[in-house]
């Protein structure tokens, strides 16, 4: 049976690259990166599954007034197994991040290209892959008449990449009654490119906002200013200064220590010649679990009323995104160690479990006690410009996910 199985998954490579080619095509990018949302998205898988035989495919819809539908779909279907009582989940996202710089794009980020094995364009890797490997196996099962020694749930989630609100975080406030505590969570959203991680854990997320106010007026002046944008400079250089006074590290996780990066910058004024009175950044933060984020939080308060002092501005920092870590997968968890198995039936390859900077939809079911890894095959060009896949990493990992039911 698992011969046939695998066999089946070979054959639908074609299938594979076709519906990379349309999920590409349909941006699906949530309204807090000036997107439209998910579900033109949900709305061709939908058809999609139904098509293939999934009969029933249930949409759960988040409340989002950002969006013109006025919702964010989850999408869920069923295949049951001989033991009904227990569901393995899969759980990718539908969602992707904006482009970012058009001109280092080599093609057109939403039209797919094809150059032997790899395949481009945003969404490819993220999490295009996972989402496609899920269903190719769902399918190998359904046209083979295999059924699985328990079900086999899909769920594409949206709003992933900006927190999860309106994703899994809603399907497990709303709709917990769906999972059991001895269901098995497999999420295909992180890994490397040897298929040898494992992920059980993961750090805490942290995301900060930091608005700098000073008085505008015309750059031939400054002194009739306060010039925000040289205040704001000066505690971003500071904030690696956070590495030294959070240095723990573990090596379950890599890297092995907490991160603290100033990442996105809002525009200040338009023209040239005036002096800024106002400049908005953001840190990112992945902390190892053994720190509290309100501790990281105070530092960086302290930082800016250093600055704010220094420099005659007022600094606000706001918390945009928070999540503290979460007790870990257990290392003999039942999920671990079929996933384990399976890598190395499919690749050959002894995975070993470990942990990363976060943050996956793995922590919202970890933080409910459910039993839950993230693994895929990926080269780790998320969020990069010409993004990368792979269409023999999309069916190989098909092939683990295929034999984890059973």
């Amino acid at each position: 049976m698992p011969g046939q199985l695998l066999s089946k998954i070979d054959s639908l490579k074609d299938d594979a690259l076709e519906l990379h080619t349309k999920l590409v095509s349909i941006p699906a990018i949530g309204p807090a990166n000036n997107g439209k949302g998910e579900k033109d998205k949900a709305d061709y898988l939908t058809s999609y599954l139904k098509e293939h035989g999934f009969d029933e495919v249930k949409s759960y819809n988040s409340p989002d007034d950002r969006v013109e539908c006025g919702y964010r779909p989850n999408l869920v279907t069923i295949i049951p197994g001989q033991n009904s009582s227990k569901t393995l989940w899969i759980i990718s996202h539908m969602d992707v991040v904006p482009v970012g710089d058009l001109s280092l794009w080599n093609t057109d980020p939403f039209t797919l290209v094809q150059d032997g094995d790899a395949i481009y364009g945003r969404g490819t890797e993220d999490n295009h892959q996972g989402l496609v490997s899920s269903i190719i196996a769902a399918r190998a099962l359904k046209e083979c008449g295999v059924t699985p020694g328990c079900n086999v749930g899909l769920i594409f989630v949206s709003d992933e990449e900006t927190g999860s609100e309106h994703g899994l975080d809603f399907m497990l406030k709303e709709h917990e009654n769906l999972f059991k505590k001895k269901d098995l969570f497999l999420v295909p959203d992180f890994g490397e490119p040897d298929s040898s991680m494992v992920e059980i854990s993961e750090k805490s997320t942290l995301w900060l906002k930091v608005t700098v106010e000073g008085k505008q007026c015309h750059a031939s002046t400054p002194e009739y200013g306060v010039n925000s944008l040289v205040a704001a400079a000066a505690m971003i250089v500071e904030i690696p200064e956070l590495h030294f006074q959070f240095d723990d590290q573990d090596e379950l996780f890599s890297p092995p220590f907490s991160t603290f990066v100033p990442t996105k910058k809002e525009a200040n004024v338009e023209n040239v010649n005036t002096l800024p009175g106002k400049d908005v950044f953001y840190i990112d933060c992945r902390v190892l679990p053994t720190y509290d984020l309100e501790d990281v939080i105070e530092q960086v308060e302290g930082m800016g009323n250093y600055v704010a002092e220094e420099f005659g501005v007022k600094v606000t920092v706001e918390i945009d995104n928070k999540h503290q870590a979460v007790p870990q997968t257990p290392v003999d968890a039942e999920i671990v160690e079929k996933t384990i198995f399976a890598i190395k039936e499919v690749y050959g390859v002894d995975a070993t479990p470990r942990g990363i900077g976060g943050g996956t939809v793995a922590a919202h079911l970890r933080e409910r006690g459910y039993q839950a890894v993230v693994w895929s095959t990926l080269l780790n060009q998320a969020h990069q410009p010409n993004e990368k896949g792979s269409l023999s990493n999309t069916l190989g990992d098909a092939k683990v996910m295929v034999l984890l039911p059973f």
